[in-house]
């Protein structure tokens, strides 16, 4: 049902609506509150401790304009509760100044008291509406634009109204596990009277689209096992040689993932395998053995790469590595010419090895003897994709590698088409990386710490995670360059980014790694697969803003060399969650642990694909559920399949949602 059909929803306000991707009544009740205020704890600034967070009626006397000091942007409101002056103040959020009228508010956040002056830091507030619910828990969404959260809270219950949210689950099934109905769950959610009632409906919706998701995996996945038509000629000694190709010796992990591999290719069936590991863990010397095995015996392999700056490392890498074989490199950005004589050498049996990005998956390009096939970097190949691949060979092996470490117990379930291989460790001499949360009164003294380093040799990363700054609420990676140009004259900076043509791309990261440059500003670009030795520094701007994998990702990008690394992480809000998970970053180096914290603190948004695909499981983001609702949805979906129980219902719910899927797998 559209927005307009809702009471006091025009169609102007209804495009405020759709900047939070909400576009009708059924996105609108899925649109979860991302905390909730206890309405019992409002408590008087006075008695408020150091630090700790709090509730706070209050009036808002006047607010100061915007005013800067360095890099910092600060706003302060000065407040009075029952006569006692206390103030608020804002760093870095320069889009809050206009929200900033006299009036009575409900305040919320962090209570500093040095001096005897009190104060708030970057605070959440909202006008007090004299008919709020003085008992209970309060929903708080996230806003944009000119909405408030009484016109979104009065907008969600009309739509709850409406929306039947029937569940997809068997009734069957909901009998049997005593399921409440899906849509008390859903007036739970956005109305809870206790916490224990908001955590019961969090675990009943999460479970819902638990069993909706592996449903559709169910579907698109099919029979995972098929005959091998080609048999490897390729012995033992073989790949006992080749390995002494690589300047170190193979960790355990990565021989158990060897032998694995040569199992499989030696057995009747097909390969079709995720090697999984850490950042370091060594994932691409065991690929490279992998294709080894295919070309000693004869045939042709494939390494696909998801974008040029990456896929022109691994053609350097794999010319390295093979010098007796010939390889080929194709993407977007080869010429026309370059195309031409590629695809035709590649038909004719000439090239043994071809190296690229998703322009090996056109129509137009044929293999003529393909056996073996690499997809690095797995989260940006769908299932779909990697049908193609297959359909340019007699049923090639396959194999597919991680770029983010998910929990283990997850992967048997969203890749239960795929054989899973892990390597634990890292090899001995990858080194940890000092992380550091770096407040802004420290930013010039880190700003100081990395012009000196670039006088030794040292080359440092500047990541942002946006291109623009629209709403200046997130550094833009353009601004950030042409500031830290101004303020740091005698430091070589280039500029990265998602928009730049793929050529230029490649161009600027050889000519990083070749030191032509002390400095990449970069977006997220730079979070897969490349590879700088001299890069010893990290910094990442808006922290708050990414996942502990993604956070995990970049910090891998350095302490690839020799020298002592470091990474930085600088927060825009200093929001009691946003600390404690950076602080989780500080003291682990482990990605699948990483993994196991983001899943807890941040839901499964950036683990399944969301930044690909958009609503693919973002709906529940914002909801806190254990681990074991999302086994109880592989079971329940287990049950149904074998039962047959609402087979149709369920097909067409399934790929009604999640179509993408086969487009869009695991990040």
């Amino acid at each position: 049902m559209k927005l307009t059909s809702l009471k006091f929803i025009s169609e102007k306000r209804e495009k405020e609506f759709f900047k939070l991707n909400i576009t009708d009544t059924e996105s609108l009740v899925k649109y979860y509150p991302r905390t909730y205020l206890d309405m019992t704890n409002r408590v008087s600034v006075r008695d408020v401790f150091h630090n700790d967070m709090a509730l706070i009626a209050c009036r808002l006397v006047r607010a100061e304009p915007l005013r800067h000091t360095g890099r910092v942007k600060y706003i302060r409101a000065f407040l009075e509760q029952d006569g006692f002056p206390f103030t608020a103040v804002w760093f870095n959020m320069p889009y809050i100044a206009p929200k900033l009228k006299a009036g009575e508010y409900l305040f919320y956040g962090r209570v500093r008291n040095e001096y005897g002056q009190i104060s708030l830091v970057n605070p959440t507030f909202e006008p007090l509406d004299k008919n709020i619910r003085l008992k209970g828990l309060m929903p708080v969404y996230s806003l944009r634009g000119s909405l408030t959260q009484k016109i979104v809270r009065d907008a969600v219950r009309q739509a709850l109204a409406v929306e039947p949210l029937e569940s997809v689950i068997p009734q069957e099934l909901q009998k049997k596990y005593r399921l409440s109905p899906l849509k008390e769950a859903y007036y739970a959610i956005h109305a809870p009277k206790t916490a224990q009632e908001m955590q019961n409906a969090a675990e009943r919706i999460a479970l819902e689209e638990y069993f909706t998701l592996i449903s559709a995996f169910r579907l698109i996945k099919g029979d995972k096992n098929e005959a091998r038509l080609r048999r490897y000629s390729v012995t033992e000694r073989d790949v006992a040689d080749f390995e002494k190709r690589f300047p170190f010796t193979f960790t355990q992990g990565q021989q158990a993932a060897v032998r694995a591999i040569y199992d499989n290719l030696t057995s009747p069936v097909r390969m079709n395998r995720l090697l999984q590991g850490d950042v370091g863990s060594g994932k691409t010397a065991v690929a490279l053995t992998g294709i080894f095995m295919a070309v000693k015996s004869g045939f042709q392999a494939a390494y696909l790469s998801p974008t040029e700056v990456l896929a022109a490392q691994n053609f350097a890498l794999l010319k390295r590595t093979f010098p007796e074989y010939r390889v080929g490199y194709l993407a977007g950005g080869s010429t026309a010419k370059e195309k031409r004589d590629l695809k035709a050498a590649l038909a004719a049996g000439e090239i043994d090895i071809l190296c690229g990005t998703h322009a090996v998956l056109q129509g137009d390009v044929h293999f003529s003897s393909l056996a073996f096939c690499v997809c690095d970097e797995q989260h940006r190949f769908g299932v779909a994709q990697r049908n193609i691949l297959s359909e340019k060979g007699d049923n090639p092996d396959i194999l597919v590698m991680s770029a983010t470490p998910i929990p283990r117990t997850l992967s048997l379930i969203f890749y239960g088409d795929l054989d899973v291989t892990v390597i634990a460790e890292k090899p001995k001499e990858r080194q940890e990386i000092s992380t550091s949360v770096i407040p802004a009164y420290k930013y010039d003294d880190m700003l100081a710490y990395i012009r000196e380093q670039t006088k030794f040799g040292r080359q440092a990363y500047f990541v942002c995670a946006k291109i623009d700054d629209e709403e200046g609420q997130v550094t833009s990676v353009t601004e950030l360059f042409d500031e830290l140009r101004g303020r740091l004259p005698d430091v070589r900076f280039a500029l990265l980014h998602g928009r730049m043509k793929d050529r230029d791309k490649t161009e600027i990261m050889r000519a990083f790694k070749n030191k032509e440059y002390d400095c990449l500003v970069s977006t997220t670009v730079i979070e897969v697969g490349v590879d700088v030795p001299d890069a010893t520094i990290m910094v990442i701007y808006n922290a708050e803003r990414f996942g502990l994998s993604q956070l995990h990702q970049l910090r891998g990008r350095v302490g690839r060399g020799s020298e002592k690394s470091y990474c930085f992480l600088l927060v825009g809000t200093e929001s009691e969650t946003a600390l404690e998970r950076l602080n989780i970053l500080k003291t682990t180096s482990d990605g699948f642990r990483l993994a196991e914290k983001d899943l807890e603190l941040r839901g499964s948004g950036d683990f399944f694909g969301t930044r690909q695909s958009g609503k693919f499981l973002n709906e529940i983001r914002n909801l806190h559920y254990p681990t074991e609702v999302i086994f109880t949805a592989k079971k329940l979906s287990d049950e149904a399949a074998e039962g047959r129980y609402n087979e149709e219902e369920i097909r067409r719910a399934a790929m009604a949602k999640y179509e993408s899927l086969k487009d869009v797998v695991l990040n």
